[in-house]
C-alpha cells in the first residue's frame, strides 16, 4: 500500500517519463542501462530490476547514485503495524510542511501481515522540490521501533557515514553487546554512527499508553535531527495531540502529552566501543533443511524478494506454494506473552479455543516423554485421560500478545509475562509440538475441550492480534481439516491465509491437511461449486472403475468388502451438506 503526500504550493515530483539515461531521477537501476549502451556487445532487449539467470536477459545494477539534494534529510522509520509509526509520520510530514518553508515527502511501504506487520515509512525533508519517486537508498537517520527487527532485517542498509541510528530497546550497554548482531555492531563502529536507544514500550506503559509509542519515538526523531528547533517540535506536537485527541478527553491528551515530554528526555547516547569494528557476522537465520525456507521464504520475510534470481522461482512456475511454512517465521512480535499456572489450571482448554494464532495448545504425553523433556516442561495428570500428562504448551515468538487466553480463563491460571522472561519457554513448545507423539483423542471433539486436542490445521496466521475471525475458521480446521478444500473469498481472510511467502494452514503427521486457494475476483461461491463439481466427477469415475474391478470377481474377499464400504459411504459428506441445507444451518 502505498501514500504520497504533496504539501499545499509546494508541488512534488512522484512519478514522469524519464529517459534512460535518467541517473538523476532514477539512481542506479538507469545507469545500467547507460553502461549497456557503452557496452562492447550491448544486449538488444534486456530487463531491469530482476535478475534473470535463467535467459540472460537482465542488466547487473551498477553503483547506486546519491542524488539527494545538499540539505535534504532522508529518514526511515521500521516500524510494528499498529504500534502508531505511521500516523506519527504522517503527523511529522503535516507539522513540518504546514509550519516551515520546507518541502517534504512521505512514502509508506507496508508488509503484506495485518496488525503486527512490517512497516517501513521513508521520509524526506528539504528547502529545495524532492523529485525522488523511489524508496531511500541513502539515510541519514534512521528508527528501529522493535527490538527483534535488529535480527530480522538489515535495517542499517544504507544509513550514511555520521548517520544517526535510534533504537527503541530496554538493554544497557552490557545487554546492547550481547544482543546486537556482529554485522550490525560492525557497521555501527565502521561508519562512525551516532548511536540513541529509547525504552519507549517501557515509557509508554507507565503513562497508560500500552504498545503505542508513536508519539515518545516522534518526539526523540524531532530532537535527534534537529529539522526544526525542539522547542517548535514540543509544541507543534502538542497542538497536533490537541487536534486528533482533544475530543477523547483531558486524560488522553495528558497522556500524550506525557509521551513527547519523556520521549524527548529520555534518549540516551550510546558510545560505540572501538572493539565493535572487528566484530563478526553472525547467523541470523539458520539452515533448516526446508528448501522453500531456506531459499525463498527467508529471504523475502528479510526484506529481500527483490534480490532472489529466477531460477530459484523456477520450481514455483506453477503458482502454488507448501502449506505450513508460517511455522517457521517466529516473528516474536509481542510484548507480553501468557505464562501458564500450573496449579490453577483445570485443564478447559478454553484459552486454546479462543487463540487467534494457535499459539497456545493442550499436550498429551506419557511419563517417558515428560522425563525426556527439556527444562520448564511441567505437566500433571490428564484429566479424563488415564495414564497421561497434561501441560499448556506456549509459543512465545509466535504468540501475539493479544491477551485473550488470559482473559477467557475460568481460574485465571494464565498471566500475561515480559516476552523476554519467556523466551526459555520456546524450547518447550518445540518439543511438545515436534516431538511428543500425536495421541488418540480422549474426549468427544464435538465438545470444546475435546475439540483442542484435536491440531489445529491453521496456525500462525498474519492475523491481528486478538482477531475475532481466526479462532473460528482454526476449529473448523480441528473438525474437518484433514479433507477440506477451502474456496476463498477476497478479504481479510485471504490476507491471513495467504500472506506469502508464509503458508499457516498447515497439515498433521499423516500429511492430510486443508487445500486452499482464492479468486480474486469476490466469486468464491461459484468458484467453490467448481471445486465441487470437479471432485464429484472424479469420484464418480473412481467409483465406476471400483465397480468395474468387483464385477470383475478377481479381488479378495477384504478388498471387496473395502471397496463395497466405499461405495456404500462416498456420497456420505453431500448428504451432511444437503441435510444441513434442509435445516436452514447451511
Amino acid at each position: 500500500m502505498t501514500f504520497y503526500y504533496d504539501i499545499a504550493n509546494k508541488p512534488m515530483i512522484i512519478g514522469g517519463r524519464y529517459g534512460l539515461g535518467s541517473k538523476e531521477l532514477y539512481p542506479g537501476r538507469s545507469s545500467c542501462c547507460v553502461d549497456n549502451l557503452a557496452a562492447a556487445e550491448p544486449k538488444n532487449g534486456f530487463t531491469v530490476g530482476i535478475i534473470d539467470d535463467v535467459t540472460g536477459h537482465s542488466l547487473p545494477t551498477t553503483k547506486t547514485l546519491d542524488t539527494t539534494p545538499k540539505g535534504t534529510t532522508s529518514c526511515k522509520f521500521w516500524g510494528l503495524g499498529s504500534d502508531g509509526t505511521v500516523g506519527a509520520n504522517k503527523s511529522a510530514i503535516k507539522i513540518i510542511g504546514d509550519n516551515t518553508d520546507m518541502y517534504a515527502q512521505g512514502y509508506f511501504a507496508y508488509d503484506s501481515k495485518k496488525s503486527g506487520g512490517i512497516t517501513i515509512s521513508h521520509l524526506r525533508f528539504g528547502h529545495t522540490p524532492i523529485r525522488a519517486p523511489y524508496l531511500i537508498n541513502f539515510a541519514d537517520y534512521v528508527a528501529v521501533h522493535n527490538t527483534s527487527y535488529v535480527r530480522k532485517y538489515d535495517v542499517t542498509a544504507g544509513l550514511k557515514d555520521g548517520g544517526t541510528f535510534l533504537l527503541n530497546c530496554p538493554w544497557d550497554e552490557k545487554e546492547l553487546e550481547k544482543e546486537l548482531p556482529g554485522q550490525l555492531r560492525r557497521y555501527l563502529a565502521e561508519h562512525k554512527i551516532n548511536f540513541y536507544t529509547l525504552d519507549a514500550v517501557k515509557i509508554a506503559e507507565g503513562i497508560g499508553l500500552g504498545g503505542r509509542i508513536n508519539m515518545i519515538m516522534q518526539a526523540a526523531f524531532f530532537k535527534l535531527t534537529g529539522i526544526i528547533p525542539v522547542e517548535d517540535a514540543v509544541k507543534y506536537l502538542k497542538g497536533a495531540i490537541e487536534h486528533s485527541y482533544g475530543k477523547k478527553g483531558q486524560k488522553v491528551l495528558d497522556m500524550n502529552y506525557a509521551a513527547v515530554d519523556q520521549g524527548i528526555g529520555a534518549i540516551k547516547k550510546v558510545e560505540v566501543p572501538a572493539a565493535w569494528a572487528q566484530a563478526k557476522d553472525e547467523e541470523l537465520h539458520p539452515k533448516t533443511g526446508n528448501q522453500w525456507v531456506d531459499e525463498i521464504l527467508t529471504p523475502m520475510n528479510m526484506q529481500e524478494g527483490d534480490k532472489l534470481p529466477i531460477s530459484k522461482l523456477m520450481g514455483q512456475a506453477d503458482g502454488t506454494f507448501p502449506s505450513g511454512t508460517a511455522a517457521y517465521e517466529k516473528r516474536g512480535i509481542a510484548i507480553d506473552v501468557p505464562e501458564w499456572q500450573i496449579s490453577k489450571c483445570i485443564q478447559c482448554n478454553q484459552c486454546a479455543m479462543v487463540c487467534p494464532h494457535a499459539a497456545i495448545r493442550p499436550i498429551l504425553a506419557t511419563e517417558d516423554e515428560v522425563a525426556k523433556a527439556p527444562k520448564g516442561f511441567e505437566a500433571k495428570d490428564a484429566t479424563g485421560a488415564k495414564g497421561l500428562k497434561f501441560r499448556m504448551a506456549v509459543s512465545p515468538l509466535d504468540c501475539s500478545g493479544c491477551g485473550n487466553c488470559a482473559d477467557i480463563c475460568p481460574v485465571k491460571a494464565l498471566e500475561m509475562k515480559k516476552l523476554e522472561t519467556q523466551m526459555p519457554l520456546q524450547e518447550v513448545w518445540d518439543y511438545a509440538v515436534n516431538k511428543v507423539t500425536p495421541k488418540d483423542n480422549p474426549m468427544n471433539k464435538n465438545t470444546v475441550k475435546g475439540s483442542q486436542f484435536e491440531q489445529p490445521l491453521l496456525e500462525f496466521s498474519g492475523a491481528c492480534a486478538g482477531c475475532g475471525e481466526t479462532p473460528y475458521a482454526k476449529l473448523v480446521t480441528q473438525l474437518f481439516g484433514d479433507r477440506m478444500m477451502i474456496a476463498n473469498a477476497t478479504g481479510c481472510s485471504s490476507i491471513w491465509g495467504a500472506s506469502a511467502p508464509a503458508m499457516p494452514y498447515t497439515k498433521n503427521h499423516k500429511g492430510h491437511g486443508p487445500s486452499w486457494a482464492n479468486s480474486l475476483f469476490e466469486d468464491n461461491a461459484e468458484y467453490g461449486l467448481g471445486m465441487f463439481l470437479g471432485v464429484e466427477q472424479s469420484r464418480e469415475r473412481l467409483a465406476d472403475k471400483i465397480k468395474a474391478v468387483i464385477a470383475d470377481g478377481k479381488v479378495s474377499a477384504e478388498l471387496k468388502a473395502a471397496m463395497e464400504d466405499w461405495l456404500a459411504n462416498m456420497l456420505m459428506a453431500k448428504a451432511l451438506v444437503l441435510a444441513l441445507k434442509s435445516w436452514k444451518l447451511c
